[in-house]
């Protein structure tokens, strides 16, 4: 994944289900970790866009599971850009377990920006810019 950050998330036990396996939706609380670990090292300050009213709200999220993350892994979530428009980013993902390098999620999230009424609000020039050249 070029142009793309990662983070590390170690499994605990309370990630996954009575078999020590990482309950499914977790994937997506790993990518919303990645996602905004991206966006701050493209110099996006989430609260600051928070504290304008500008909030991300997710339209689209989908995962493919390939293999099992258990209690005690590691894993890197990385996470980019794909694609942005006025008011929308799309990111992709890629799970691996730390240690063997397997692969064991991909997945892609559409955010879309919104003002505090819920109505889509296009991102600010500078937040485009940021966005264009981290993706």
């Amino acid at each position: 994944m070029s142009g793309a950050s990662a983070i590390e998330v170690k499994i605990h036990y309370e990630d996954t289900d009575c078999g020590g396996v990482v309950y499914y939706a977790n994937y997506l609380r790993y990518f919303e970790r990645a996602r905004t670990a991206h966006l701050e090292s493209l110099g996006v300050d989430m609260k600051r866009l928070t504290e304008a009213k500008n909030f991300f709200v997710v339209k689209h999220a989908h995962v493919d599971y390939i293999a099992p993350a258990r209690y005690g892994d590691r894993l890197i979530v990385q996470s980019e850009i794909a694609e942005t428009g006025g008011a929308s980013i799309l990111f992709r993902h890629v799970v691996t377990e730390k240690t063997s390098g397997n692969r064991l999620a991909t997945g892609e999230v559409k955010l879309v920006s919104v003002g505090p009424d819920g109505k889509v609000m296009r991102f600010s020039p500078e937040v485009a810019g940021r966005l264009k050249a981290g993706g």
